[in-house]
C-alpha cells in the first residue's frame, strides 16, 4: 500500500503538467474558504470610537510623506509584541487604516515606528528633524527636507484629493468637499475659527505648524499629518474595556 501510494506521488511530482493542475485546485480551494465568507459580512473591520477621514490638511501632508518616500523607512503598523508595545505603545487596529489608500504598514524600520508618533514631540521638534535631522537625532541616516517649509501648498485642487478618496470607500461627505479648500487654511490658521472644522473633524490640532504663521507651506501639512497619527483612539478607555472583556 505504502509502495503504491509512493509510486503515484513520485509520478504527480515528475508531471509538471499534473503538478500544476493540482495545485491550482489546491489553492482555489483555500481562496474560497477564505474570501467566499467576505461577501457576506458587511464590514470586515471592527470600527473603532474616535477613527475618522483625514482632514483636508492632514491628507495633503500624507501625501507629501507618501511623495517623498518616507514609508520606505518608517512603517505604521506595531505588531502585538512585548517589546513593540513597551516602545511605541498599544498595538495597532485595523480600523485605524481603514482610511488609508494606501495603507503605511510597511515591512523595514530605519527609523522608528510612526503610529503612535502624534503629540509626542513639538511642532518646532518635527520642523527642525526634517530640516536637519542630525541637529536632534545625532546618530540619523534620514535625508533633510528644509524646502518644504518653503513650498506653500496648493489648496485649489485639494477638494479632488478627497473626492479620489471618497470615491474608494472613504465616508468624505459633499459638505466636507464643499469646505476642503477653506478647512486646509482654517487648520493652519493661529486664532482662527475652528468650531465647524472640529464638528467636521473631532481631535484635529490646529495653528501654525511650521513656523511660518503668514502662508501655508508644505511642511504645515506634513507636521500637521504626523501630530495626528495614533491620537484619535482613546486607548485608556479602549484597553480598560479589554481587561474587563
Amino acid at each position: 500500500m505504502f509502495k503504491r501510494l509512493k509510486f503515484k506521488h513520485d509520478r504527480t511530482e515528475k508531471n509538471v503538467t499534473l503538478m500544476l493542475v493540482l495545485s491550482l485546485i489546491v489553492v482555489a480551494i483555500g481562496g474560497l474558504v477564505e474570501i467566499a465568507p467576505l461577501f457576506y459580512m458587511q464590514n470586515t473591520i471592527e470600527k473603532v470610537v474616535g477613527v475618522r477621514p483625514y482632514t483636508p490638511l492632514e491628507l495633503l501632508g500624507r501625501n507629501i510623506h507618501i511623495r517623498e518616500g518616507c514609508y520606505t523607512c518608517h512603517s505604521q503598523m506595531i505588531r502585538p509584541m512585548r517589546d513593540e508595545v513597551v516602545r511605541y505603545g498599544h498595538y495597532s487596529l485595523a480600523a485605524e487604516s481603514m482610511y488609508d489608500h494606501p495603507f503605511q504598514w510597511g515591512s523595514k524600520r530605519t527609523g522608528p515606528d510612526l503610529a503612535r508618533v502624534g503629540q509626542r514631540y513639538s511642532n518646532e521638534w518635527h520642523v527642525q528633524h526634517l530640516v536637519d535631522p542630525r541637529s536632534v537625532v545625532p546618530e540619523s541616516v534620514m535625508p533633510t527636507y528644509p524646502f518644504l517649509a518653503a513650498r506653500e501648498v496648493r489648496v485649489n485642487d485639494i477638494a479632488d484629493h478627497l473626492a479620489a478618496n471618497k470615491a474608494v470607500g472613504v465616508p468624505y461627505t459633499d459638505e466636507m468637499l464643499a469646505e476642503a479648500k477653506a478647512d486646509l487654511i482654517t487648520q493652519a490658521t493661529v486664532d482662527a475659527d475652528i468650531d465647524a472644522l472640529l464638528q467636521r473633524y473631532p481631535k484635529a490640532q490646529t495653528g501654525d505648524f511650521d513656523g511660518d504663521p503668514g502662508r501655508v507651506t508644505e511642511m504645515d501639512a506634513l507636521v500637521a499629518y504626523l501630530q495626528m497619527l495614533g491620537t484619535l483612539v482613546d486607548f485608556t478607555q479602549y484597553q480598560a474595556e479589554e481587561n474587563y472583556r
